[in-house]
This record gives structure tokens, C-alpha cells and sequence, in this order.
């Protein structure tokens, strides 16, 4: 995965295993898994940087500690947290715990919301959440197609929105949703709006900078994908 990222034009990549009932992953066990990692790509001489991270189920919100969530901060800055959007339904309790999160000067950032049936349905439900200052991250074979017609179709019109604010490949093994990044942003059609997504707002989440302004989308070159 660690070549394949580096062939894909990829310099960086945030380790975000599961934090939920069935992947109760600690922090400690991440920060290990990490430093072995690294230890492996500096001896194989893979010019990839490895940065700490998790992906938060919303119910862990209310049971692992303050310090616990901060060790697994987004790409190692404990200001982010990557939330698991689920599958199916919608999380009635999301929008406070992203006002929550906000309160104790955390950015909460929803991932693949462009895969769940609801956001399918009517993806300017995603609004409240942004409006609440959460960030939108969707992935990368959503936009490429390798998650079907209805991701694909939800992915981009969050984009077309202003919905969506960072892609990610979510690569869970060589031959699972592997990395697709390059194909990820030539698949937006405008290299300005897809820099912003794959690298811009990123680098800020890694710098702990602001986040930068949204270029213009060319919007007639996102409705011909539908």
C-alpha cells in the first residue's frame, strides 16, 4: 500500500484504523502500530510519511477520555477528529456532538457520508453539520466509481454543494478500496478545486492552519457527470 501510495503522487498518509465495538482499537496500540511502520518503510527506503490518527465511531465520543481522543487526532494534530458517518441511518445526536467537539476547540471531520442511503437521498442534509463548522471528507472510489453509481453520484454533488471539503483514499489493504488518489482528482475536472480537496485543506489539518478558501468549481463540468 506504502509503494502504491508513493507511485499515486501520495507524500503523506494519516493512519485511521477503526475505533469502535468490533475494532476496539487504544491509542497506544495505534502509536505502536505506527512506529513499526515507519521503523519499516525508512528500512525498505519508501519515501512515505506516516502520520498517527483514528477513525472515531460516534458512540466512542462518549466513552474513550479526553486525552485518549487527542492521541488520536487527525494526522497527529489532536484539534481533528475523523468520525465514522455509518452506513445506514442518520445519527440524530451527530450535530451536538459536533457543537460539543466545537465547544473544546475540536474539528470534527464526517467521513464517507456520500455512502449512507439518507445522504444518498438528499445530500444538502450534510448543510447543518458544515454550517456547525464539521468538516466533509468523502473517498476516493466514491468519486472514481469503484463504489458504484449512487456514491459516485452523492460524492460529487457534495462537492457541487460546497459539502465536501477533503478526499481520502479509506485503502484498507492493496486489493481494498486501493489508494486511487490521482484518479480521485482528475475525476473532479477542475485541478484547482481538486488540489484544495487532496492537498490544501489537508496540509492545514497537518499545520494546524486555518482553512484555506474554497476555489470555484466549474460547475458545468461537474453536472455532466450525472
Amino acid at each position: 500500500m506504502a509503494r502504491a501510495a508513493v507511485s499515486d503522487g501520495i507524500q503523506m498518509v494519516a493512519a485511521t484504523p477503526h475505533v469502535r465495538a468490533d475494532y476496539p482499537t487504544r491509542a497506544a496500540e495505534m502509536e505502536r502500530g505506527v512506529a513499526e511502520l515507519r521503523e519499516a518503510l525508512a528500512a525498505e527506503e519508501v519515501p512515505l510519511e506516516v502520520r498517527t490518527g483514528g477513525e472515531i465511531a460516534l458512540d466512542r465520543l462518549a466513552i474513550l477520555d479526553g486525552e485518549e481522543l487527542a492521541r488520536f487526532g487527525l494526522a497527529a494534530n489532536p484539534s481533528y477528529l475523523l468520525l465514522e458517518f455509518p452506513y445506514y441511518g442518520l445519527p440524530l445526536d451527530l450535530p451536538s456532538q459536533v457543537f460539543e467537539l466545537r465547544e473544546r476547540g475540536i474539528g470534527a471531520v464526517i467521513a464517507h457520508p456520500e455512502r449512507n442511503a439518507s445522504i444518498q437521498a438528499l445530500p444538502d442534509r450534510m448543510q447543518h453539520l458544515v454550517d456547525l463548522g464539521a468538516l466533509v471528507q468523502v473517498t476516493s472510489a466514491s468519486l472514481d466509481g469503484r463504489l458504484g453509481r449512487a456514491a459516485r453520484k452523492t460524492a460529487f454533488r457534495l462537492i457541487e454543494l460546497g459539502l465536501a471539503h477533503l478526499v481520502a483514499s479509506d485503502a484498507h489493504a492493496p486489493d481494498v478500496r486501493a489508494m486511487g488518489m490521482k484518479a480521485a482528482a482528475d475525476a473532479v475536472g477542475n485541478a484547482d478545486l481538486a488540489r484544495w480537496l487532496t492537498a490544501e485543506v489537508p496540509a492545514a489539518i497537518v499545520a494546524g492552519d486555518q482553512i484555506p478558501d474554497r476555489p470555484r468549481s466549474r460547475r458545468r463540468r461537474l453536472g455532466r457527470l450525472f
